[in-house]
């Protein structure tokens, strides 16, 4: 796979993770999600303390991440192949991390941590669906 084609491929599944982190977390399960904080206080920044470049790379790589296994060793290139495995890749890092940060810490409580990685396989999932179509143009 070319450099230009994993490049346009990571930057269009940025754009729709980024989008979809917006919107799942920021708009519609905002509050849910406060709900479930752990009893750990003050883990939270709000809007404005956000550390936007952070978020951007760590986004920025989770997509990578995906163009990664898609190209190198998946050979995935429809939107349908790349959203199940985004989905599955999502499920498997967002549980992980998610019972593990549970388990360890008081940041959230076991609701948000076993509906977070949902919210992770859906971003993942349409993410990797438009890697999978980027990767699989001519």
């Amino acid at each position: 796979m070319d450099l230009k084609k994993r490049m346009l491929a990571t930057l269009a599944g940025f754009v729709v993770f980024f989008l979809l982190g917006w919107l799942l977390y920021g708009m519609l399960l905002m509050d849910f999600f406060n709900s479930n904080q752990g009893t750990a206080s003050g883990v939270m920044r709000a809007e404005t303390e956000m550390v936007w470049w952070a978020l951007a790379v760590g986004n920025l790589l989770q997509t990578y991440l995906l163009v990664y296994i898609f190209g190198n060793w998946a050979n995935i290139t429809t939107f349908g192949g790349g959203f199940k495995a985004g989905v599955i890749i999502g499920l498997i890092i967002g549980y992980g991390v998610d019972l593990t940060m549970y388990g360890t810490t008081n940041i959230m409580n076991l609701t948000g941590a076993l509906v977070d990685p949902l919210v992770i396989g859906v971003m993942m999932g349409v993410s990797g669906g438009v890697i999978g179509v980027v990767l699989g143009k001519k």
